[in-house]
């Protein structure tokens, strides 16, 4: 079965005498810099040379986690054509027996079958469409006739002003639409917050159920908002170097390329991140555990200021995590704690979000308060906190009318039975 492997490469660029200009040795440092890249290589041993080469054009333009995404849904491509023995090239006449449409026929049926999720399903396709239209745009492919037939679609935006705009985009036919039912609420990836009775049962079955780390991890996540890939990367002297604001008495941590230490974030976003002190003192003080010391002794020396690490002194993985969460969920729904039936890691942090906008419209004008949302989960789209306050707005208005309907059915009710 093919694998994604991944390999340290540095480059070697000729060696540029008497350079006085800074941007060219500051761009050459930079391009001699070793860097992790993806590979996939076949069950034979052989590595796919164009699929290759292709991610390390990527990594030239796109951060390293966006470059592994595409490969991880490349590499599930080269895994489906092996076990159909099937070529990456083989593109007959015949539409229905052309590569691309058996693989999409197969990721709609997965789909279907509910094994694969329809947003996985639409990112496989689309990553696999882009790997060919750039192999085909750099002669590494060329088939006696067209691979598929692209088409023009308009595509209609509306800002958050009302300002309609038409943006005409290429679509393939092979392409898997995500559709999903219109209207609705829309926070962060389409997730939803719990309430705070569902925290309380996810965190205290959590508490009992789940390792110590995945514990503090939903800890962090409902009190912080951090995302799972800045939780993984979370260290030590962050939390150390926490200061108080002294006007909300929150700790606040730096997180981002431009803290230091440096802890990844999403889209390379850096900004202050709040965490009360209650959660602050519990972070600290797992840090100096037993149970975590005993596992720095086994990490590698860049890795022993995380926080967070497996029992192998590794630092954790999102797919770690999620395979931890996974089973945990398993459990409570065997325990009928039914919260956690469509619970994932992430509605933690859509949860901080929601409760922190609630009492920040309480307190503060909308504009000041969609800042302070913003800034405490280093959004970097004004327009997906806005979706915050819509969401906060619309509830209210939905509870109100199911009051009022329940108030309205149980009149009438009682209506009926006097009559009777």
């Amino acid at each position: 079965m093919a694998t994604l492997e991944i390999i340290q490469l540095k480059r070697h660029e000729p060696n540029v005498p008497e350079v006085d200009s800074p941007e060219i040795v500051n761009w050459l440092a930079s391009r001699c810099a070793v860097q992790e890249l993806p590979m996939i290589v076949w069950a034979s041993g052989e590595t796919w040379s164009q699929a290759n080469l292709w991610a390390d054009h990527l990594a030239e333009q796109l951060d390293p986690q966006t470059v592994m995404a595409s490969l991880k849904h490349l590499a599930g491509y080269a895994q489906w054509l092996e076990a159909e023995g099937i070529e990456w090239w083989h593109f007959p006449e015949k539409k229905s027996e052309r590569c691309l449409f058996k693989f999409r026929g197969a990721l709609v049926a997965a789909r279907n079958a509910h094994e694969i999720a329809p947003s996985t399903a639409s990112a496989r396709m689309a990553a696999v469409l882009r790997f060919y239209r750039w192999a085909h745009a750099a002669e590494l492919i060329n088939p006696d006739g067209s691979m598929w037939e692209d088409r023009e679609v308009a595509v209609k935006t509306i800002s958050t002003f009302g300002l309609e705009r038409t943006m005409r985009v290429i679509s393939s036919e092979l392409t898997i639409p995500n559709r999903k039912v219109r209207g609705g609420f829309h926070l962060e990836v389409g997730v939803f917050p719990v309430t705070e009775e569902g925290r309380c049962d996810i965190q205290a079955f959590a508490d009992a159920h789940a390792s110590e780390e995945l514990s503090l991890m939903l800890a962090i996540g409902f009190g912080s908002g951090l995302r799972l890939g800045t939780l993984c990367d979370l260290k030590i002297a962050t939390l150390e170097h926490a200061t108080i604001d002294p006007v909300t008495g929150w700790r606040r941590m730096d997180v981002g390329p431009a803290a230091r230490p440096p802890v990844a974030t999403k889209l390379g976003v850096s900004g202050k991140v709040p965490i009360w002190e209650e959660l602050h003192a519990r972070a600290l003080e797992y840090a100096a555990s037993s149970r975590r010391l005993k596992r720095q002794t086994k990490a590698a020396p860049e890795h022993r200021g995380l926080l967070l690490l497996n029992r192998y002194g590794k630092p954790y993985t999102q797919r770690a995590v999620t395979t931890e969460m996974c089973r945990l969920r398993a459990k409570a729904l065997d325990a009928d704690i039914h919260v956690f039936r469509d619970f994932h890691f992430h509605r933690s942090r859509a949860t901080f979000a929601t409760l922190l906008m609630r009492v920040a419209l309480k307190v503060l004008p909308v504009g000041e308060a969609v800042d302070l949302v913003r800034e405490s989960c280093l959004h970097a789209n004004a327009d997906t906190t806005m979706r915050y306050v819509k969401f906060i707005e619309q509830s209210k208005a939905m509870m109100e009318s199911a009051d009022a309907f329940t108030e309205a059915f149980l009149g009438l009710s009682k209506r009926e039975v006097s009559r009777a």
